[in-house]
C-alpha cells in the first residue's frame, strides 16, 4: 500500500487542457510548459512555442477553428497565436471566454510572404502556460 502511495505521489500533477475542433474532429492536449500561478520568462515561453510533437489537425477551406480551453486558463485570460516567419501572429484579443472561433482559411495566410502556409502552429497562451497544435491545409 505504501509502495501505490509513494508512486503516486512521484507523479507530476496534470496540467489544463486546450482543445482545438476542425468539424467533427477534435484534439486535446496538456500544456508544452505551465508553471501554475508563476510566470513564464520569457526565453521559456520562446522554447515552449517551439513544442517539436503538437497534436495535428487538418483544416479544410471554409473550415471553422474552434478553440476550447478549461476555466482556470480562461479566468487567467489567453490570446490564440500562430507561427510566422517574423515571430508570432496574434489571432485573437485576450479572451477570458472558455472557447472562440477563428476563421480557417486567414490561419494560413502569411502576410508577410503573401502566400498561403501548408501548416501553422496554433498556440494558447496565457502567463504561465503554453499550449500548442500544428494546423496542416487540407487542400482534398
Amino acid at each position: 500500500m505504501t509502495f501505490g502511495l509513494l508512486a503516486l505521489s512521484a507523479c507530476d500533477k496534470p496540467t489544463p487542457l486546450a482543445t482545438v475542433t476542425v468539424g467533427s474532429t477534435t484534439v486535446t492536449t496538456e500544456a508544452a510548459c505551465y508553471e501554475e500561478g508563476k510566470e513564464l520568462g520569457e526565453k521559456a515561453l520562446e522554447e515552449c512555442t517551439k513544442d517539436k510533437t503538437p497534436k495535428t489537425i487538418k483544416v479544410k477551406h471554409g473550415d471553422k477553428v474552434r478553440v476550447g480551453v478549461e476555466p482556470d486558463i480562461a479566468d487567467k485570460g489567453w490570446v490564440a497565436l500562430t507561427s510566422g516567419p517574423m515571430g508570432p501572429v496574434q489571432r485573437s484579443n485576450q479572451l477570458k471566454q472558455t472557447y472562440t472561433t477563428l476563421n480557417g482559411d486567414e490561419l494560413f495566410v502569411n502576410q508577410q510572404l503573401r502566400r498561403v502556409e501548408d501548416s501553422t502552429i496554433l498556440t494558447v497562451l496565457t502567463k504561465d502556460g503554453v499550449w500548442n497544435f500544428k494546423l496542416e491545409l487540407d487542400k482534398g
